[in-house]
Formats: structure tokens, sequence, C-alpha cells
């Protein structure tokens, strides 16, 4: 722990994950944020936060309303979490149910706004309550440096430490996208209720644009459940249960006649004549291989004829839990329809090699070839079908990796332009 009193300074002008987290959560300048200091003359406090384990190595932002709420913001969800992170939030939650006394070797971070604003005009935790059903609510937040792709995320709180939800912040255009989608996503998925084998997804509870930033809150996953292991085997029922959502198998089509082809087409053409945060000409360069890379794929498997359905998006370990025997699965920001069977079980190997073993692109897409290999009959994957989902992929996942630049994310280094590279030197085997 880090002992000592940081300066009285607001931590929104900082360059590190505490300023990047205090001006998305609190970026009205109406809201005053101090650190080590004394709510000015004419505010009033509204909340009031330890800052673990300092100002300037900020890891957690933990609330210091309630020592219950305090305690589950660093207990609830352990299981889920790596052995020495898990380890380190038991400690800080044994401190935490002392309230501010058993955190007080932390900095505390303070909120107040004018006396007599509305404060659920100003404070998103109170605009957040308000929306659900006006029961008080506190908010802890994991800090980690800045990142154009993240989305803060409020962990919210009763009084008396129950669960209420997570609210994720999108504060920039990618980010804002795809809480929108995500949101979107969980709408659509409250119809499939019953359906054999398909993972259960948390509930959209509100969903509202606050001070230019799209916000989402999703209910809580139960509280008993239990990652997968990293070394889990791929559940096909389940992968057929999301792509179909409890209909009949899609009837086959072909690759050219395809709404997913053409949007391909017509994403990849964006590409190739937009600039991308402030390198215009090299996306444009990208994007001029894209569309010749899409114009492979439609020659290669044009007439392949192959089913389309529903995607998860991010099917990954570390998205997927057990509860009560069933399969839980979360964040479905990138979920979306009418793309080809087995692009999760292809994603699902691709992030494993990338994430998982810190493997280069070119091995993770070897990666997608041998998993479809394994399993893709399962999912009606013959040997020109699996060539079919594995190039598709490929190429959805570089488009993704531009979308997500365009929007103002940057590149993702592991993927741009070396994703690229991999297509161009398949399409020419």
């Amino acid at each position: 722990m880090t002992t000592g009193v940081a300066p009285a300074t607001d931590p929104r002008s900082r360059a590190d994950g505490l300023g990047w987290v205090s001006r998305a959560v609190f970026p009205d300048d109406r809201v005053h944020l101090t650190v080590g200091g004394v709510v000015p003359a004419g505010q009033r406090e509204v909340a009031r936060y330890a800052v673990v384990p300092s100002v300037a190595r900020a890891r957690f932002l933990v609330p210091l309303g309630s020592p219950r709420a305090g305690a589950a913001s660093l207990l609830a969800y352990n299981a889920l979490r790596p052995p020495k992170v898990r380890a380190l939030r038991a400690a800080l939650g044994g401190l935490a149910r002392f309230g501010a006394a058993g955190l007080a070797p932390f900095p505390t971070l303070t909120v107040s706004v004018p006396v007599g604003a509305s404060v659920t005009e100003l404070v998103l935790t109170e605009r957040l309550a308000a929306a659900l059903g006006g029961t008080p609510l506190l908010a802890a937040c994991g800090v980690r440096p800045p990142d154009p792709n993240a989305k803060p995320t409020l962990q919210l709180f009763t009084v008396d430490g129950r669960p209420r939800g997570y609210a994720k912040i999108g504060w920039n255009d990618a980010t804002r996208a795809l809480v929108t989608a995500e949101a979107g996503a969980l709408r659509a998925l409250r119809a499939v209720t019953g359906v054999p084998d398909h993972p259960v997804p948390p509930g959209l509870l509100t969903e509202t644009a606050w001070a230019g930033q799209a916000v989402a809150v999703i209910e809580p996953l139960p509280p008993d459940v239990r990652g997968v292991p990293a070394d889990d085997p791929p559940r096909i029922a389940a992968l057929l249960a999301v792509a179909r959502r409890g209909a009949a198998p899609g009837v086959s089509r072909t690759l050219a006649a395809s709404t997913f082809l053409s949007r391909l087409a017509a994403q990849a053409e964006r590409a190739a004549t937009a600039g991308v945060a402030g390198v215009a000409g090299v996306a444009g360069a990208a994007g001029a291989r894209a569309v010749a890379a899409v114009a492979v794929l439609t020659r290669r498997h044009g007439d392949t004829t192959v089913e389309f359905g529903h995607w998860h998006g991010d099917w990954v370990p570390w998205n997927l839990g057990t509860y009560a025997g069933r399969l839980v699965a979360w964040d479905w920001e990138h979920s979306g329809p009418d793309v080809p069977v087995g692009f999760d079980l292809a994603h699902d190997a691709f992030q494993r090699s990338l994430v998982l073993r810190g493997e280069p692109a070119a091995v993770a897409a070897a990666a997608v070839d041998a998993h479809l290999g394994r399993h893709g009959a399962r999912l009606g994957l013959d040997a020109a079908r699996r060539a079919l989902v594995a190039d598709a992929y490929l190429l959805e996942m570089w488009l993704r990796t531009w979308r997500l630049a365009d929007a103002g994310a940057g590149w993702n280094a592991s993927l741009h332009p070396a994703l690229l590279d991999v297509i161009e030197k398949r399409h020419s085997e």
C-alpha cells in the first residue's frame, strides 16, 4: 500500500488512467473533484472514493459511502478473476468492510456539485439511480491505462452491498458504437427464451445518452457464476443456438448472393477512401488492399454455399461462465446477424492464440484453420465451407480493426498491418 496525501488537484487534468476515467465519469466542469483537499465553498459533497493504491498508480476507485458496498465492489465476482488479482481484491475487500477507517491509508477523491444544482443532471450515478427506480446507488470503477477502445465501467451497488448493474460508458465514437451495439443486441436477445443450449445473456436494465456519452446498464451476472477454463473445448451446441436463435437450420446460400459479402465489400470501399486518426493515405492504401482481398474472396468462394446466422462476435473463454448448469455469455458488443455459421468458432481459436498465448497473427490464422478442421464438421462445414469461413472471418476481423480505428480507437498493432499481410499470403497460395 502507498501512504501519504496526494496533492489537492483535479485528477481530470492527468494524462494517465485516473485522468481518463475521471473525465469519462465526471465530464461536466460544474462537478468539482478534489484529491486530498476539502470541498470548496458553495459546493456540497455527493460522493467519496478511495483511490487504490495511490493517485500515481491508481487501479480502483472504491466508494466510501457504505462499508458493505465498498467491500462488495472488491469481492463480487472474484471467482472470475486471475488468482493474483483475486488475492489482492480479497485483501482490499477485507479493509473496505471497515469503511473509511479501513481504507484510510489511501488517498480520497471527493466529488461535489454547486449548492442547489441538480445532482441527477450532473452526476451519472445519481442519474442511473433515478432511472433504475430511485434506490440510492454507489459506484466503483476499475482504473487502467487510457485506451481509446476501452469503456470505463461503473459497478453499481445498493447501500447494503447488493450488485445492481454494470454501467458501460461510451465516451468516443468507437466506444459509443460498441455500447450502442451491445444494448441493441441485448434488447433483441430478450426474445430468445427457452431455446435449448442458448447461453444466458445478461439483461439490459437501461440505456441513456448523457453528457455526449452513450451509457448502457447491464444487469449483474449471477453471484455464483464461474468462468470456463481457458482450455474449455468448443461448445458446438451453444454456438449453433446462438447462430439460429431457436429457428430451424437456415437454408444455405452462396457467398456471392449474401448480404454479408455486400456489407464486407461496402466497408472495404469505405476503408479505401477514409482517413484514420490523422494517418490519411496510409488508411486508404490499406483499404485498397482490403478491396482487393474482397475480390479474391469472391473469386475463390463466391459459388460456395454456407449457412448464415447470428454470432456473439467475441466468443472467448473470458466472456463465458457457468451457473446452475447453464452457460452464461456476456460482452455482446460485436454481435450481429447474417454471418457465415462458424465465425464464433473461428474467433475462439484466433483469440486464444493471439491473446492467451501471445502468438502473431499468422499463427492465430493457422489456429483458425486447425480449429475448424477439428470441429467444423459438427457445424455442417465441409472442407470448402471451412476454407470460406476462415478466409471470410479473417477479413471481417481486419475490417473490425479498421472500423475501430476509423472511429478514433487507433490501430490494433497486433492486427494491422499484419493481418492484411496474412490474408494476402493466403490468397496467393
